[in-house]
């Protein structure tokens, strides 16, 4: 747990209300660190948040600052944006990460708290992660919220309505960081560039245009990738000739291979998923390839991948392409014997055919409304006819009387009512007039002809 008097944390305020020297940053610290906004003219983004009267700077020129949770994307400025509200506010910080704590050292700060109270200063915990605190955890913050005693500014990339329980979630005000844009991840790179006392400035670098636009747009809104890549580059430089220059080459070398943003755990794992699965049902195969190209690109398991694949063969094609299930299985057991990296191939030819196929959930929706009538009407009786008669008793009280053999009738058909009496009629499976189910309407239709006398030819 990181107290106050930790030296690589910026914006904390000591008793009389100034700069702690503590706060002053190591120039060994990463570029991202050095460059941590102090106060709120520094920081940049969130311009929702922190724009001429909007909610976040309100509260702050207010003072008015209530227990906040901020939920936003890695590298979006959650925690930078807590020591800014900390300085500005004046305010004691206490930084906790759910890693390395656990409910004593909660109690040791509501402690640490009180004696700060006592002399009138606020303290704010900003409590990073708090998706990984337990509930025991999260209940123990309750109390000293209540009264007042604590600020909690929490962090987190999960969505909290999921992640925090109802109680501390209903005191505190939610607020929703965006992922930077390359604009924004740009001007930082350039004034990361120039700074003289934090930054890059004494080195006398200069970078091609292409060469930060490049950066910007593959930091994936991630000032502390951007800016530590940016160093990197900077480094890469030394002993080169025309040492001073950071060209794309340079950039490109530095990056290497981006991790994406996709945290297999988080919501950004759903989202990608389902952006993946609604680009199929949509017809969409551009889109559809793009989201499997990010999901394989982020390491995500293929089988995992291609069991949603099946699942969609069977809920959003069904019989408006037969052959769809039959693709998608085909496509799981010959990735299997072949993996990565050829294995892409097969995922590329499965997720085309079935973005591409037609598209019918009458099949899914049938099973869901067969089963609706399951459990509202129970367990109705099976008819007589259609009963195994195994032994003479069953036969004496009518068991499989009046069965018709549908063999023994033209087109293997001889319209035998199969349902229970009650629900005569019924039609729980309604195929779509497109795709192969345009044949089952008809071959349907005709049999219905049959039934009522009507001798077509056949469909």
């Amino acid at each position: 747990m990181t107290r106050n008097n930790d030296a690589n944390t910026p914006g904390l305020w000591d008793q009389a209300g100034g700069v702690s020297k503590s706060a002053v940053v190591s120039k060994n610290a990463p570029l991202a660190e050095r460059m941590r906004p102090r106060t709120m003219a520094e920081f940049t983004g969130q311009e929702h948040l922190l724009g001429e009267g909007r909610i976040l700077r309100r509260m702050i020129e207010n003072d008015s600052l209530s227990s906040l949770i901020f939920w936003g994307p890695p590298g979006c400025g959650k925690t930078t944006l807590a020591h800014v509200i900390a300085a500005e506010t004046k305010s004691h910080f206490i930084f906790f990460s759910a890693i390395l704590s656990g409910i004593k050292e909660i109690r040791d700060i509501f402690r640490e708290a009180e004696g700060y109270a006592a002399r009138g200063l606020r303290t704010i915990l900003f409590v990073d992660e708090i998706h990984r605190f337990s509930k025991s955890q999260q209940d123990a913050f309750l109390p000293s919220v209540e009264k007042g005693l604590v600020t909690i500014i929490g962090a987190t990339t999960e969505n909290p309505s999921f992640e925090v329980i109802a109680p501390l979630l209903s005191r505190c005000r939610v607020l929703t960081l965006q992922q930077l844009e390359p604009a924004t991840l740009r001007g930082i790179l350039e004034d990361a560039l120039t700074d003289g006392e934090r930054g890059l400035g004494t080195l006398g670098l200069t970078a091609d245009q292409d060469a930060l636009e490049f950066l910007a747009m593959q930091a994936g809104g991630d000032a502390r990738i951007a800016l530590n890549t940016l160093e990197v580059a900077a480094a890469l430089l030394e002993g080169q000739p025309g040492q001073g220059r950071i060209t794309l080459g340079i950039v490109q070398e530095a990056l290497q291979k981006k991790a994406l943003l996709y945290d297999k755990g988080g919501e950004e794992h759903y989202n990608v998923i389902s952006a993946f699965i609604k680009s199929m049902r949509g017809s969409d195969p551009d889109a559809a390839l793009y989201w499997l190209a990010r999901m394989l690109e982020a390491g995500e398991d293929p089988i995992f991948i291609l069991r949603r694949m099946i699942i969609l063969a069977s809920e959003d094609i069904g019989n408006a392409d037969p052959r769809a299930l039959q693709m998608a299985v085909a496509a799981l057991q010959a990735f299997q014997v072949v993996g990565l990296p050829e294995g892409r191939i097969i995922l590329g030819q499965a997720v085309t055919y079935l973005a591409t196929a037609p598209k019918s959930n009458a099949s899914y929706a049938g099973i869901d409304a067969a089963l609706a009538e399951v459990r509202e009407s129970g367990a109705l009786p099976v008819p007589l006819p259609i009963r195994n008669a195994p032994t003479k008793l069953m036969k004496e009280l009518g068991y499989h009387k009046g069965y018709q053999y549908d063999h023994d009738r033209d087109e293997g058909y001889a319209g035998q009512p199969c349902l229970p009496e009650t629900l005569t009629g019924r039609k729980f499976y309604q195929p779509k007039g497109h795709g192969y189910e345009k044949n089952i309407i008809e071959r349907m239709a005709w049999l219905r002809g049959k039934l009522d006398g009507n001798k077509d030819s056949g469909p």
